[in-house]
């Protein structure tokens, strides 16, 4: 049996997959017209079969998946899990737990930011994948033998990726380093972003607390109305005009009307009211509870070119341990370090402080030095704290 449709079926094959000691994981999942993903297909994979589950199977209860997710004596392991996670969180309240995820493993033993799925199998396997199957529409039935091939390739070498990952995380020690990304990927928070945190992901100039207050307040309108009528938050209004909108500061139809993203009728429909709405629940707010974000301008003169030498430690430093730059730390994080010895980054904590956020002071502190070898065609590091 390689695809389950009823409930029984998917019970008897969650009760055997439960006295694994890991289980392979996939999803696949629609989500260009709707706001939550459509959960259409999962793929599991134990010492013995792989099977897909077709969720979207006339009177299927995945209750018994759902259980499986959370029994603590298996281990669930995925690639690049943070969106199957965030699915299973949506629909049963809960993440699945305890999780490997073999992108970050992966990172973590030198194959790079993000590797993909096929790259990785064929840098442990040497299997090539066939990912022509890839943008199929796996919310239509019935699905043909060669989606279930594919989808089911899916976990069917993610168990031997998984284990070799895990042999050679067992022989560098760096299990343990694995360990906070996991907490971040169990922790249900990093999935339930409160609509009033949504304006922070939007790509905005000004930082001016007012214009940041009225985002903010626009930002989780759309983001209450978006998971309500469950579609994407763009099909509420985009980002560019929803910016727009909030650096105009409209308090009348009349001029929400002159928005590029408006007319004279949108502005005094319903959409407009409770944009208008939104506006002046955000004038109204006392000072104290606008937000704010850091000035670039007052980040202390001179620190770019000590963000420039961290840039080339990083890469010198993860070349060396052959570990992937992402995973030490983001452009941001070198920034902050560059302005704060005591910046709260993951770079100068744990195992990154070891690897990298030590030298990283002793760069910015003039103990540690880079210079060009000719000899070696390189940058490599010089004490110079004599």
């Amino acid at each position: 049996m390689t695809l389950v449709t009823d409930t029984a079926s998917l019970s008897a094959l969650c009760d055997r997959l439960s006295s694994e000691r890991y289980v392979a994981i996939d999803t696949e999942f629609m989500r260009d017209k709707t706001y939550y993903a459509k959960l259409c297909l999962v793929q599991l994979a134990g010492a013995d079969e792989a099977v897909a589950v077709d969720t979207l199977a006339p009177g299927i209860d995945l209750a018994p998946l759902y259980a499986l997710m959370a029994n603590p004596d298996v281990l669930k392991v995925f690639h690049a899990a943070r969106q199957d996670v965030e699915i299973f969180v949506h629909q049963a309240d809960a993440v699945p737990a305890p999780l490997f995820d073999t992108q970050i493993a992966a990172m973590v033993c030198g194959f790079g930011d993000a590797v993909s799925y096929d790259r990785l199998v064929r840098g442990l396997t040497g299997v090539k994948l066939d990912k022509t199957s890839r943008f199929t529409d796996w919310s239509h039935r019935p699905l043909s033998s060669r989606q279930i091939e594919y989808a089911l390739a899916d976990v069917i070498h993610l168990r031997p990726a998984y284990e070799k990952l895990h042999r050679k995380l067992e022989k560098t020690g760096r299990l343990e380093w694995l360990s906070e990304e996991m907490a971040v990927l169990t922790d249900t928070a990093t999935y339930k972003v409160p609509p009033e945190q949504s304006w922070r992901r939007l790509k905005i100039r000004s930082t001016k607390p007012k214009f940041l207050t009225v985002l903010r307040e626009l930002a989780a309108w759309r983001e209450r109305e978006a998971q309500a009528r469950d579609v994407p938050r763009n099909r509420i209004l985009r980002d560019d005009a929803l910016v727009d909108v909030a650096a105009q500061m409209p308090q009348t139809p009349e001029e929400l009307g002159r928005s590029r993203a408006f007319n004279r009728d949108s502005a005094g429909g319903k959409t407009g009211r409770a944009i208008l709405d939104a506006v002046t629940t955000a004038l109204a707010l006392p000072k104290d509870q606008w937000p704010s974000l850091p000035d670039q301008a007052d980040a202390p003169q001179g620190r770019q070119p000590v963000a420039d030498l961290l840039r080339v430690l990083l890469k010198i430093k993860c070349e060396e341990h052959d570990v992937a730059p992402k995973l030490i730390a983001s452009s941001d994080d070198l920034d902050a370090i560059a302005s704060n010895d005591d910046a709260d980054v993951p770079a100068l904590k744990g195992w990154r402080l070891e690897v990298f956020g030590n030298a990283a002071l002793a760069v910015k502190h003039g103990r540690l030095g880079l210079v060009f070898d000719p000899a070696k065609d390189r940058v490599r590091l010089v004490d110079v704290s004599a």
